[in-house]
């Protein structure tokens, strides 16, 4: 996936949220007629994406259509059972950054049995892996969702509404996750399938004796 630029209010530039392109922004004020002349409001402003032409609108610098700015998209590889949760969750972090992260939190329980886990009880399946060698980067991302999903259902000592970048980041934490554990290993499978089936043969010969 190409890095993701969150949309940010005047930028010049960031991931489009409806083409998902990094591409210009030329931004504009909203105005109306009003006794024969045109006023605007400072509050509200909208901006063109110079690669799909189409709008954004912003009000008190915060974007609230399309609702789902603030976040990146789902990885391609996500399974299909965490998509639609994760396009929830999308869809409403901007009016409901605890509600979204209360969602993504399912996302990663759904996650699991994809990473060959059966999903029961998330910080057990989390142990799990970390005792089949996952990689402690991945830990902490798994560790992140859970600790803040948490936090969003239950009281905690994070307040995801007065720290909304906490509950955006969560986007973030679960495309890295679906990246290293399941379209990597894929690249790699695909690759090696590719050898001549003598190579692959022999390969597995020695293996086997190892």
């Amino acid at each position: 996936m190409q890095t993701y630029f969150a949309p940010q209010f005047k930028a010049s530039k960031y991931t489009c949220p409806h083409c998902q392109v990094v591409a210009k922004q030329t931004w504009h004020d909203l105005s109306y007629r009003s006794g024969g002349g045109y006023r605007s409001d400072d509050d509200l402003q909208f901006n063109i994406c110079t690669h799909c032409d189409r709008w954004s609108y912003w009000y008190k610098e915060r974007m609230i259509i399309p609702s789902s700015a603030p976040v990146e998209a789902a990885h391609p590889d996500l399974p299909a059972s965490c998509a639609s949760d994760y396009n929830e969750a999308r869809d409403i972090v901007a009016r409901s950054p605890r509600a979204a992260a209360a969602l993504l939190r399912l996302v990663v329980q759904k996650l699991m049995p994809a990473l060959g886990e059966d999903g029961n009880n998330i910080n057990d399946n989390i142990g799990a892996l970390v005792s089949k060698g996952l990689p402690i980067e991945v830990q902490q991302a798994l560790d992140f969702c859970r600790v803040v999903g948490n936090n969003a259902v239950h009281p905690g000592e994070i307040d995801l509404n007065d720290t909304p970048e906490v509950a955006h980041s969560l986007f973030s934490m679960i495309n890295f996750i679906v990246e290293d554990r399941i379209s990597r290993p894929k690249r790699v499978a695909d690759l090696y399938s590719k050898l001549p089936e003598g190579a692959r043969t022999a390969i597995a010969k020695r293996d086997s004796t190892a």
